[in-house]
């Protein structure tokens, strides 16, 4: 099992990056595991997003508990699962960002050093992805 964990800060406030998290048609434009999703636009859980990630697989993607605070997400292809939360905090007109993932699954045991450094840079491109929509 892989375990990953990183803390950031953003520079806006939580309901904006808790806004970006939630658009899960969004998450390729940030997240670089994922190459194309589709579903509704209004997250919800218990609801399976189709999608295709790096490498061609395809597999789900699904919100399992949406607080203001915190959010949990899991994503699966053959061989894969990651399961994933991120917490957010107010901090002074920002939000400090903790994202936490896990994966299991023989693909996962292959591809577990190429995970090294990912919840970091899911939070430097969600800051980005988050500076930029307050432009």
């Amino acid at each position: 099992m892989t375990n990953e964990r990183a803390t950031r800060l953003v520079d806006v406030p939580p309901s904006q990056v808790r806004l970006l998290l939630l658009n899960a048609q969004a998450l390729p434009d940030w997240n670089p595991a994922i190459r194309f999703i589709d579903g509704p636009a209004e997250a919800s859980t218990g609801v399976r997003y189709a999608i295709k990630v790096r490498g061609g697989l395809s597999g789900t993607w699904e919100y399992i508990r949406i607080y203001e605070q915190h959010i949990d997400m899991t994503w699966r292809v053959p061989g894969f699962l990651e399961t994933g939360t991120w917490l957010l905090r107010p901090d002074g007109g920002g939000t400090m960002v903790t994202h936490e993932f896990q994966h299991q699954g023989p693909l996962a045991h292959v591809l577990s050093n190429a995970f090294r450094g990912v919840a970091e840079l899911r939070l430097d491109r969600l800051s980005q992805q988050a500076t930029q929509s307050m432009k």
